[in-house]
């Protein structure tokens, strides 16, 4: 039989967030969220601070229940590589450490991960040849889906859609966007990482604070 994780909490050296958790969630809301504080073995901070306004917690709820994580169009190996990209691009700690959970899993090397976090910062692969063509293109595309203001090169687009057909092209988009919404939601609520990826130095966790 399959143990659920036991839930931990933040860990020592993460600052508080702007915002306290309620005092009570309603109780379809404690089920639900703690179910998925079992599966990941983490208590999500963010989240909780959501309960403040039900509205808010149960629609970003239903947006990650529904996201791509592995289809013919845009395997699981790209998706971790966009939203490990962008995670990086926008400078979220917490969402690089939950993006980076399992990245071995997702066919990743940790050379790539630093890899991505150099590409994120404007700079060139640091495994040349690791990325094939239409990552490349997929992640020019969510860069420019993650800059300000957004603007496109025409020449990516087709690109992309070239390469990865209509379908895929949504999946990319909106795997980017779906990034981009919670790293400036989670930013905005001040929620430090929670450890999902503790061990890999590459990431540079301490690198990414938003708070001056």
């Amino acid at each position: 039989m399959r143990r659920n994780n036991p839930v931990k909490g933040p860990g020592p050296s993460s600052a508080p967030a702007f915002l306290p958790e309620p005092p009570r969630l309603a109780w379809p809301l404690r089920l639900l969220l703690g179910a998925v504080e079992r599966s990941l073995g983490k208590r999500l901070v963010a989240n909780r601070i959501l309960g403040w306004y039900p509205k808010a917690l149960l629609g970003s709820g239903l947006l990650e229940a529904f996201i791509a994580h592995d289809e013919p169009e845009a395997p699981r190996r790209l998706l971790a590589m966009i939203r490990l990209f962008v995670s990086f691009r926008v400078s979220c700690a917490f969402c690089i450490d939950m993006n980076a959970l399992r990245f071995e899993e997702a066919g990743l090397s940790e050379a790539e991960v630093g890899a991505l976090r150099l590409m994120a910062a404007g700079g060139e692969p640091a495994v040349p040849g690791s990325f094939s063509e239409g990552e490349l293109a997929a992640l020019r595309y969510a860069a420019s889906a993650t800059s300000t203001p957004v603007a496109f090169d025409a020449g990516d687009v087709a690109l992309v859609r070239e390469l990865y057909g209509e379908r895929g092209m949504v999946i990319v988009a909106s795997t980017a966007a779906q990034v981009n919404f919670w790293a400036r939601l989670i930013q905005s609520l001040g929620v430090a990482p929670a450890g999902f990826s503790e061990g890999c130095a590459v990431l540079r966790l301490d690198e990414y604070g938003t708070v001056r």
